[in-house]
């Protein structure tokens, strides 16, 4: 009786829904999953693109010289011995995930009536896309982010993507400037809370970044020239003042899940306990002597904690004094003799306990100033307002700004007599815009550091201890994902050695 009347319960509820029109319409697929605003799927993607650019960024912290590990951990002979495969290092799959998101955004702003996230996200677009050119050369542009229609997708030379990214700039400036947010649509925009002017010098900004990226490519000096004073005659400028971020106090909170991805993997958990990766990363040795051999202690302090760590006292604070003498840097790829308490650990500048909340960087108003600077110096005929020596020491302020070292201290070394860090007393400028940059980028951008060491092998930092030779990773490998999906048109790319395949803009 109990079963029968289970039964007729049932046979109830479907004859009582069965004459809504949703219950057999066969023109609804099952297998199709609803469609999301553009709003909602920019946020994310937006979000999801930090999680990505972490693991990015560490990696090109070790790489370009200003991170190592501590010798609590048994020592990484995938990073500091260069012993990878195309099984390492997949940031291919994230990135191109992530680019689908903001092709949609970019496909049906429009018809949703937010045409404001158009020019953001083709901005977020071109970043992206230079990124996977800077690691890994030729790579789907044209033919990719077409989902069914291209499954195996094309790939494009990257010389010819550097060139169309400037255009997709062009486009998503122009964009920008037609398209205000209005209102609470500023919530979907997790950077510049629709800002529409800031998401501008983001885009010049990056295209400064891509031009000066191809600054030592024979044949390219005239068109460099032109594209920048096109910038500059677009009027709106570049980063500077602050930094474009992700996040912030009004995102990230104090949730498993939601906390700032740097604070979540190097800093703390959501009830303040210290994660064990706190101990991993370190200063280099090479990056420590480098600021203490010109005094700059300001931002010493600053991106290293003194040996011993943060203090469980006083948060932001090292444990030992902050004197030159307990900071120390660990040789690169040394795995034995440093551990995690006899080191200097990722300093205040990215790690205090209890600021979950800070931006997650995407593009620094210090680099910025130093990609002008090389711009003057490197291209006469550019029509810059500014001398390049004046956008080095713009540079160095906005880094000490950055930072959280006191701003009024930057003349004092940019007037210190000391070789790259006084325009004066350098007679390599360039040496010295690309030692002042590589110091800037240290924890913030560190996949952008790598490329700037790549082409300029500028600072010449030690090999890794790890290593009996001089060569050095100059890309990655096509991740196996690509190639089991993708093989032929990966096989077309050619024999890839990671030590001598270079990019078209590392000509060195």
């Amino acid at each position: 009786m109990k079963f029968k009347s289970i039964l007729i319960i049932a046979l109830a509820a479907i004859a009582g829904t069965g004459c809504k029109k949703s219950w057999l319409d066969i023109n609804t697929n099952p297998n199709v999953l609803p469609t999301a605003t553009p709003n909602f799927v920019f946020t994310n993607a937006v979000n999801t693109a930090t999680s990505g650019l972490l693991n990015a960024n560490e990696t090109g912290s070790y790489w370009s010289g200003q991170w190592t590990q501590s010798n609590g951990y048994i020592i990484s002979t995938t990073i500091f011995a260069y012993n990878f495969t195309n099984g390492d290092f997949n940031y291919w799959d994230g990135l191109y995930d992530n680019l689908n998101d903001f092709q949609y955004v970019i496909e049906n702003a429009d018809a949703n009536n937010q045409q404001f996230l158009k020019g953001p996200a083709k901005v977020m677009k071109a970043m992206l896309f230079q990124y996977l050119v800077d690691m890994y050369g030729n790579v789907p542009y044209s033919d990719a982010l077409k989902g069914v229609g291209s499954l195996a997708p094309q790939f494009d030379d990257q010389k010819v993507i550097y060139d169309n990214l400037i255009v997709l700039l062009d486009e998503a400036i122009t964009d920008l400037k037609a398209n205000a947010f209005t209102g609470a649509t500023t919530s979907s925009d997790i950077v510049f809370k629709g800002n529409t002017t800031n998401w501008v010098k983001l885009a010049n900004s990056l295209k400064l970044r891509i031009l000066i990226h191809e600054s030592k490519v024979t044949g390219k000096e005239a068109y460099i020239t032109t594209e920048i004073n096109k910038i500059v005659t677009e009027g709106s400028g570049f980063i500077s003042g602050s930094d474009a971020g992700v996040g912030g106090s009004t995102f990230y909170l104090a949730t498993a899940g939601k906390l700032n991805p740097i604070y979540d993997r190097w800093g703390y958990d959501a009830n303040g306990a210290k994660r064990a990766l706190n101990n991993y990363p370190r200063l280099t040795e090479y990056l420590v002597n480098t600021l203490k051999t010109t005094t700059d202690t300001f931002r010493l302090k600053r991106l290293g904690y003194a040996n011993g760590g943060e203090s469980s006292a006083t948060a932001g604070v090292s444990s030992k004094p902050e004197i030159a003498a307990n900071y120390t840097g660990v040789p690169f790829g040394n795995s034995s003799g440093y551990l995690p308490s006899a080191a200097s650990s990722l300093g205040p500048s990215l790690l205090i306990k209890g600021q979950y909340s800070r931006p997650f960087i995407l593009f620094l108003g210090a680099e910025s100033q130093f990609l002008l600077a090389e711009a003057k110096q490197r291209f006469p005929a550019v029509t810059l307002p500014g001398t390049a020596q004046s956008y080095f020491e713009a540079g160095i302020k906005e880094s000490f700004r950055t930072l959280g070292a006191d701003v009024t201290k930057a003349t004092e070394l940019y007037t210190s007599g000391k070789v790259n860090a006084d325009w004066s007393a350098s007679t390599d400028k360039l040496a010295a815009i690309a030692t002042q940059k590589w110091i800037a980028l240290a924890n913030f951008e560190g996949l952008e550091a790598w490329t700037e060491y790549r082409r300029t092998n500028l600072p010449v930092t030690p090999q890794s201890i790890q290593v009996v030779d001089t060569k050095r990773p100059v890309r990655f490998y096509y991740p196996n994902t690509e190639s089991g999906s993708n093989a032929a048109n990966v096989s077309a790319q050619g024999t890839i050695d990671v030590f001598a395949t270079k990019l078209f803009w590392d000509v060195d």
